[in-house]
């Protein structure tokens, strides 16, 4: 799990094309500064399993469907992303909970730059938006933030200094890809809620046959 609250400014070092995935070389040298094989760091909030580590970098494979399903497919060597190492158990919740676990893409729509702050549009898919509420929480590219605004089709967010400083928001411009990770709370109570009104039909349906 993770929080959303971005460590480093990581940078793609190398792509390797294996076919039906790539195995990505970053540097990050804090993320990896207690990194091994087989543990896990966010890459624009993408949860990846690192293979090895020297020297401030470590790799990663990436499987097609990570490549299909987020904008790591559009990344190339030099491009900065976003880096996060997952929550220590007993440690402070800064952000809300995230998994890594990327489940669609957005575009940056428009930026409208304030005297402290800067309010970005982002427009997602539909079937996304319905987990998308007012000051609630959702995850760009990895980075915990509030909605301030939600549509049907896009939602905006307040980017404060620091985060336009310190990860890849700074630097994302309109007609950019960007990965959405919504808040997975809401996925489980609208699952258990459809569960319960399926339930309650079927109760009601062995009432009916016992009469």
């Amino acid at each position: 799990m993770f929080t959303g609250i971005v460590e480093e400014l990581g940078e793609v070092v190398a792509i390797e094309d294996l076919g039906d995935a790539a195995r990505f070389r970053l540097r990050g040298p804090v993320v990896t500064e207690d990194a091994k094989h087989g543990d896990s760091i966010a890459v624009n909030g993408v949860c990846l399993t690192v293979v090895d580590t020297a020297d401030g970098e470590f790799t990663a494979d990436v499987m097609a469907e990570t490549l299909n399903r987020s904008s790591l497919g559009a990344v190339a060597p030099g491009s900065r992303v976003n880096l996060e190492r997952p929550m220590a158990l007993g440690g402070r919740l800064g952000g809300h909970l995230v998994q890594g676990h990327v489940d669609g893409t957005g575009t940056v729509v428009e930026r409208t730059p304030a005297e402290h702050w800067e309010l970005v549009k982002i427009a997602l898919p539909a079937a996304l938006s319905r987990y998308v509420v007012e000051k609630g929480s959702i995850t760009v590219d990895g980075v915990s933030l509030t909605v301030v605004e939600a549509g049907d089709d896009y939602f905006t967010v307040s980017l404060i200094p620091t985060t336009l400083a310190l990860t890849t928001l700074g630097i994302k411009k309109a007609g950019d890809p960007v990965n959405l990770e919504v808040d997975v709370l809401a996925k489980y109570v609208e699952r258990l809620l459809g569960r319960g009104s399926d339930d309650l039909k079927d109760l009601d349906d062995i009432k009916e046959m016992d009469r």
